[in-house]
């Protein structure tokens, strides 16, 4: 009877779970939630664009390539290579692209359950998922096209074969597997690397007793990522997209202070951002993780050391900071990685202090019962974005489109930072304002564009390039999200100079509002 209880009690809470993961794949279409604590996260109007440009330019234009514009696709090729073939059945669209992102989750949530019953309980695995599930800050990050998503998936996977080695037929082969899938983490998303202690220590410590074995894998896996990566780079090389792939990371290193100390303060900055994740989990993950240290003598202690999951999802995080503290630029999708780690942290510690006797049980049920608590809060508003979505970005960018339709001015390409996350959703044309390895004036004059797209106001350097070929007329606005920045499209039509003119910043500022221009918005 009790053995019953408990089997329908299970299934329950797995029904649960499977409720709150598919509120993910709803709406798949509408915003980033508006009016959150992420709100200023760029990932929303630019990266699911950026990113798949590639997929989306080869099924649209019939060429991936656009000379002189952000390629992104050299060094980070496995997400859109993956859109492009989701493409092929679907056709373009953001809510496709989207859904290969939710179909990511909805892996991780499959393999970190297996992860975690790898050496525990099922009661802790179903814990992790029912964190993960409720979590608002993964629901508003899991359902973007962008690339944490399938880096995690890829790390998971690796994961779940590393803790397995011992019990593995063939570990060197399937350490040489390890690798190959590090080198796909490296072709989805660079901060892969920061995640490598992670996976060390998940092939080493199973193998701690085997020391042979455990060089033999950590070869076998090792040896394998060079050569698939080193392989990868002769492609580049070979196909002269070598300037492509440098570029990624040229736009990414962003300015140091001067001062000495700057990395202790971007630590601290990248370590409060914790906090976007959750108040309650990430704090009470930290620590568990300080406890385990503090009292290493327990055996609670000890059983947690000896779970490779546990070590090595410290290292995830610790990694993922680092990567953060080195950029000093931590963006909230970033810890979207970040939070499965914790989440796991969390699920880990409180099984582990459970299964003890007296206070030390008390203290896991007090662990369990403050991420219930965090659990029932976080589905309120999980259940709440949910069921309230607003669709503002794709009314606006097909009124856009719509506008340039019935309003012919030149050639049919729009220029924006936002161009590419249009031209998923509305297939018009488009360049990046922003990003390109030659000079947007250069890229003005090669393409002839007839319209511009600023949010908001207008930058004086992009000003300053586009007034060189062409004066600006502001057409229409269209809002959209909530950012006070960036919640206003603004629409300009491009006038080319007369007889072909072409301005040269010596004559005169080009930063400014010249004679020809017509438009209100400030420049800033």
């Amino acid at each position: 009877m009790q053995n019953r209880m408990k089997r329908w009690l299970f299934a329950g809470w797995l029904a649960v779970i499977c409720g709150f993961a598919l509120l993910h794949a709803l709406h798949l279409g509408a915003d980033f939630p508006n009016h959150t604590v992420w709100y200023s996260d760029w990932a929303k109007y630019t990266d699911e664009g950026w990113y798949g440009n590639a997929a989306v330019r080869a099924q649209l234009f019939g060429n991936w390539y656009m000379a002189g514009d952000f390629n992104p696709a050299p060094a980070l090729p496995l997400w859109p290579f993956l859109e492009w073939v989701v493409f092929s059945f679907t056709g373009v669209s953001l809510e496709a692209a989207r859904a290969l992102a939710i179909s990511c989750f909805f892996a991780n949530l499959l393999l970190s359950y297996l992860l975690l019953r790898a050496g525990g309980s099922r009661w802790r695995a179903l814990l992790a998922l029912t964190l993960l599930v409720t979590s608002p800050f993964l629901y508003a990050f899991s359902r973007l096209a962008i690339l944490e998503p399938l880096l995690t998936t890829l790390t998971l996977m690796a994961l779940n074969v590393a803790v397995r080695l011992p019990r593995l037929r063939r570990p060197g082969v399937c350490a040489a597997v390890i690798g190959l899938v590090f080198t796909c983490m490296m072709l989805t998303k660079s901060t892969a690397v920061f995640l490598l202690p992670a996976l060390g220590w998940a092939i080493l410590l199973p193998l701690r007793k085997q020391r042979r074995l455990a060089v033999l894998c950590a070869l076998a896996a090792g040896a394998t990522a060079a050569a698939t990566f080193g392989l990868w780079m002769a492609l580049v090389i070979r196909h002269g997209l070598l300037a492509d792939y440098r570029y990624l990371y040229f736009i990414n290193d962003y300015e140091k202070p001067l001062r000495f100390w700057w990395p202790v303060q971007s630590f601290w900055w990248s370590f409060h951002g914790g906090l976007w994740v959750d108040h309650i989990l990430v704090p009470l993950a930290g620590a568990i993780a300080l406890l385990a240290l503090v009292f290493w003598p327990m055996k609670w202690s000890r059983a947690l050391r000896l779970d490779p999951v546990f070590g090595a999802s410290i290292l995830a995080v610790a990694g993922y900071l680092g990567f953060m503290t080195l950029q000093n630029h931590p963006q909230p999708r970033y810890f979207a990685v970040v939070a499965v780690f914790c989440f796991f942290l969390v699920a880990l510690g409180a099984a582990a202090l459970v299964e003890q006797a007296g206070v030390t049980r008390q203290l896991g049920w007090a662990v369990v019962v403050l991420a219930a608590g965090a659990v029932v809060a976080n589905a309120a508003w999980t259940v709440s974005f949910a069921a309230f979505p607003e669709y503002t970005f794709v009314t606006a960018a097909r009124n856009l489109t719509r506008y340039i339709d019935e309003h012919p001015n030149g050639k049919r390409l729009l220029v924006s930072i936002s161009g590419d996350e249009i031209t998923m959703e509305t297939h018009l044309s488009s360049l990046c304002d922003d990003f390109g390895t030659t000079p947007l004036e250069s890229k003005l004059a090669k393409y002839q564009p007839g319209w511009y797209a600023a949010w908001n106001d207008l930058d004086p350097g992009t000003l300053a390039d586009i007034h060189t070929h062409f004066s600006l007329e502001q057409v229409a606005t269209f809002r959209a999200f909530d950012d006070p920045e960036r919640n206003v499209l603004v629409l300009f039509k491009l006038h080319p100079l007369p007889r072909g003119h072409v301005r040269d910043e010596s004559d005169m500022d080009l930063e400014g509002q010249l004679p020809g221009d017509h438009f209100t918005i400030p420049i800033e």
